[in-house]
């Protein structure tokens, strides 16, 4: 499986992908998950971007999110569910690999700090996803679980 940026997994389902991106545009700050040196998971806080074609995740210098990210690319992503237990869109995660944009990549770091105005130094990190989901309940009834992966379409299961 080929991992996809943003602008990919929104041309293949843009249905799913409008979605995911209200709910992480519904709310600030969202969770991201890493692997320490260890193997063990850290889940620390973290604003998002969608932006030309691409999620990014920027990070203060030195953070030990951003270390775990260079060692090891894997993340997943979980959308903040807000207040109370309505979870209005669904719950969603986003799992992939971070690849950080360096200083040989000087025009693409000089966009985003234009968009964004980032606190500066910082550090910044392009996604490739391998992985998207949607859980959400359905008439009361269903929990149903949307799942895209590079290169297939959505499954959708139910279960009761």
């Amino acid at each position: 499986m080929k991992p996809a940026n943003w602008a990919a997994f929104a041309a293949a389902e843009p249905d799913l992908a409008r979605t995911v991106e209200d709910r992480f545009g519904g709310f600030t700050h969202h969770v991201l998950a890493t692997l320490r040196k260890d193997g063990s998971p850290r889940t620390t806080g973290l604003e998002v971007r969608f932006l030309n074609g691409e999620l990014w995740l920027g990070m203060m210098p030195g953070s030990l999110k951003a270390l775990d990210l260079r060692r090891d690319p894997r993340f997943a992503l979980q959308a903040n569910p807000g207040p109370g237990t309505g979870m209005g869109g669904g719950d969603v995660r986003i799992s992939g690999r971070a690849v950080e944009v360096g200083d040989e990549d000087a025009t693409t770091k000089a966009a985003y700090v234009k968009e964004v105005e980032p606190p500066q130094p910082f550090h910044l990190f392009r996604t490739e996803l391998t992985e998207v989901v949607r859980t959400y309940i359905e008439d009361d009834t269903y929990l149903v679980a949307e799942v895209w992966r590079p290169g297939e379409p959505v499954r959708t299961l139910k279960r009761t």
